[in-house]
C-alpha cells in the first residue's frame, strides 16, 4: 500500500466528484489522526456477531430478494447509520449488500486469516488495515467520512473546569483526574477504535508530541506513571462506542470519550430527555481522526468467487457513497466530509452551543510502527489500564452437563492460561484481581488470584475438577459477588461480575429480590453473562438490564466472547 494523504487539496476538489478520492492508509507510515470516532456509532460491535463464513446470514441485508448478485462487507457498527444508503444503492442497482458488523481488533484479525469471507471491508480507520492487511490485499480504499475523537463533558462541568471557549491540553484533562473532579466513561483501547484512538493520542501528548512515538518511549517512566494515571479516571469502559452512547444516557456520568459524532447523538437524546448535554471538547495535543476507509478485497481466500463482477460492484457502491446526494446525507448524521472546510447548512446537527467547533484546525499526530502499536496495547491492557475487579460466577449446575460444561472449562482455558490470554490481549494485568466461585445449589467460592501467571492457572486446574450437578442458584450467586465487591475500594478498580451460565434458575433467591439489594447498594457494577449449552436468554438479558451490562454467547467462538466481555471492563 502506498501512504497518501486524505487531506490533500485534490481531495477537497474531487469531494463530491464520482472520482474516488485518496485517503489515510498504510498507518505503519502514515500520519493519522487520532481523536473520537464516527457519527451515530463507534466501530466496534454493537451487535454480537462473530466471524461467519461465505454464506452467512448477514447481520443486515439490503435489496430484491430475487437479484443475482450479492456484495457482502464487512463493517464497524459506526456505518450501520449508512444503512439508507445501502439500501438505496441495492434498490437501485437491483443487487443484495449483505453486512456483518465486527469490532476493530475483530476485523484486524479477520484480514490476517488465509480466507476472508467478504468483498469488502469498512473499518471506522485505516489503522486496522494498516495492522491487519498483511498480503496487501485490499485495494481501491477511499475514506467515505472523516470524524474526530473528542472529550464529551457534562456542560455544567465544563464550565465548572474552565475547558469551555478555550484550548485544553490533555495534560488539563489529567489534572482534572489527579484533583478528583473528572471521571469519564471510554471504549477499552484493545477492542475498540475510539479508544484505541484515544489512548494513542493521550500517550503522544505525554511524551511532548514527538515526531512520532519511538519503542523506548513507552519505558519512560514519567510516561508510565501519568498514562496510568490519565487512566484512573475511567469509570465505565466498553467494547462498542454505540454501546457507550448507551451507558453514557442511561446512567449518571461526568464525561465520555467518543466520536465527536456520538457525542452529537448522545446530545440529541439527553436534549430529548431534557437531561444535560455533554459540551464537546478537542484536546489541543492530543486528537485523532477516523476516516473511515472503504476498500476491495482481492483473493480473499473464497472458491468460485468472480472476482472481476465483484469488484466492479464494489466500485459503482463505493461512487456512489462518494457523490454529491450521498455526501449531503452523511453529513446530516453529524459526520465531516471534509476536513479542509466546514460543512454549510447543517448547523442544527453541529451545534456549537454543544461546543461543536468546526472552524478548529485539527492537528495531526504520526502514527508509529506496528510493533510500538502492538506494546502499546499490550501494557495498556497488562499495566496502564484501571486494574479490574471481576467476580466469576461459574455454573455447574447440572444443566450444564455435558457440552454446557466443556464449553465453560474451555473458555476459562482462553483466560487463565497465560500464554493463551496473552495471544488474544485477554491476559490479566498486574493489579487485577479475580475471584472464582462455582454454583449450583448452593453458591461457593473457589478462589482468587492477583495478575496473571501460575496463581491463575493453579485455580484453573482446581475449576476442572468440579462436576455439574444439582440446581441453579443463579440469582444467589449474583448477589453474593455484590456483596464481595461492596466491601471494596471501588476507585482503585473496574468492578465486573462474570456470569458463565445456560441460565435457567431453579433454586436460591428470585430475581426481584437481588433486583431489590441491587438498588438499595447503590454501585454501579456490570453484570456480564456468558451464555453456555442450552442457554435460556431472558434471566440473562433482566440481569443486563438492571446493572447497565450486556449479553455474550459462548457457545461459537470462545475467545471472541471473552474479548468483547474484557473491552466492557
Amino acid at each position: 500500500m502506498t501512504s497518501q494523504s486524505c487531506l490533500s487539496q485534490s481531495q477537497k476538489q474531487q469531494q463530491f466528484s464520482k472520482k474516488r478520492r485518496p485517503l489515510l492508509t498504510s498507518l505503519l507510515s502514515l500520519l493519522v489522526l487520532i481523536g473520537l470516532c464516527l457519527p451515530l456509532a463507534a466501530c466496534d460491535d454493537e451487535r454480537n456477531t462473530s466471524s461467519k463464513s461465505s454464506n452467512t446470514k448477514y447481520a443486515a441485508e439490503f435489496g430484491p430478494e430475487s437479484a443475482k448478485s450479492t456484495l457482502s462487507l464487512v463493517s464497524g457498527s459506526e456505518n450501520s447509520a449508512l444503512e439508507p444508503l445501502l439500501d438505496r444503492f441495492a434498490q437501485k442497482e437491483g443487487v443484495r449488500i449483505g453486512v456483518d458488523y465486527l469490532g476493530s481488533l475483530d476485523i484486524m484479525r479477520l484480514l490476517q486469516s488465509d480466507t476472508f469471507p467478504y468483498d469488502a471491508v469498512w473499518p471506522a480507520s485505516s489503522l486496522w488495515i494498516a495492522l491487519g492487511d498483511e498480503g496487501h490485499r485490499v485495494k481501491d480504499m477511499e475514506s467515505i467520512s472523516i470524524t474526530p475523537v473528542i472529550f464529551g463533558i457534562r456542560d455544567s462541568l465544563a464550565e465548572e473546569l474552565g475547558f469551555k471557549d478555550r484550548d485544553v491540553f490533555v495534560r488539563d484533562i489529567l489534572e482534572a483526574i489527579q484533583a478528583g473532579k473528572l471521571r469519564f466513561t471510554m471504549t477499552s483501547a484493545t477492542q475498540s477504535n475510539s479508544g484505541a484512538s484515544a489512548y494513542m493520542a493521550f500517550l503522544y501528548a505525554l511524551l511532548g508530541n514527538p515526531s512520532t512515538i519511538e519503542e523506548q518511549d513507552l519505558d519512560d517512566e514519567t510516561l508510565q506513571k501519568e498514562i496510568t494515571e490519565l487512566l484512573s479516571g475511567v469509570e465505565r469502559s466498553s467494547g462498542s462506542s454505540n454501546w457507550l452512547v448507551d451507558l453514557y444516557v442511561s446512567g449518571n456520568y461526568d464525561a465520555m470519550v467518543n466520536y465527536e459524532a456520538l457525542v452529537i447523538s448522545a446530545n440529541q437524546r439527553l436534549s430529548e430527555a431534557g437531561k444535560e448535554t455533554l459540551c464537546a471538547i478537542y484536546p489541543k495535543d492530543g486528537l485523532s481522526l477516523a476516516d473511515s476507509p472503504l476498500g476491495f478485497v482481492a483473493d480473499n481466500g473464497v472458491a468460485g468467487r468472480k472476482q472481476e463482477e465483484q469488484e466492479e460492484l464494489f466500485l459503482k457502491l463505493q461512487n456512489y457513497l462518494l457523490s454529491e446526494d450521498s455526501q449531503d446525507f452523511i453529513r446530516s448524521t453529524g459526520r465531516r466530509t471534509d476536513m479542509l472546510s466546514a460543512p454549510k447548512g447543517y448547523e442544527s446537527v453541529f451545534r456549537s452551543d454543544w461546543g461543536i467547533d468546526l472552524e478548529r484546525t485539527l492537528t495531526v499526530m504520526r502514527m508509529p510502527k506496528a510493533e510500538v502499536i502492538r506494546k502499546s496495547l499490550d501494557l495498556y491492557q497488562s499495566e496502564f489500564k484501571k486494574p479490574a475487579y471481576n467476580i466469576y460466577l461459574l455454573d455447574f449446575s447440572g444443566s450444564m452437563y455435558g457440552e454446557g460444561n466443556e464449553q465453560l472449562i474451555k473458555a476459562l482455558e482462553a483466560i487463565m492460561i497465560e500464554k493463551n490470554a496473552r495471544q488474544n490481549l485477554l491476559q490479566a494485568s498486574s493489579k487485577e484481581v479475580n475471584v472464582f466461585y462455582r454454583f449450583s445449589d448452593q453458591v461457593g467460592l473457589i478462589g482468587r488470584a492477583t495478575g496473571s501467571g501460575q496463581g491463575l492457572e493453579d485455580l484453573y486446574s482446581e475449576i476442572k475438577s468440579n462436576q455439574p450437578e444439582g440446581g441453579t442458584a443463579l440469582y444467589s450467586a449474583v448477589k453474593a459477588a455484590l456483596e464481595e465487591i461492596s466491601q471494596i475500594d471501588l476507585s482503585l478498580y473496574s468492578p465486573a461480575i462474570i456470569l458463565m451460565t445456560d441460565g435457567q434458575p431453579s433454586a436460591g433467591i428470585r430475581f426481584g429480590e437481588l433486583e431489590e439489594y441491587y438498588e438499595a447498594t447503590d454501585i454501579d457494577v456490570p453484570v456480564f453473562s456468558i451464555l453456555f449449552g442450552d442457554a435460556v436468554e431472558a434471566d440473562m438479558d433482566k440481569l443486563a438490564e438492571m446493572s447497565r451490562a450486556r449479553v455474550f454467547d459462548g457457545r461459537g467462538n470462545l475467545v471472541e466472547a471473552f474479548q468483547k466481555v474484557r473491552g466492557y471492563n
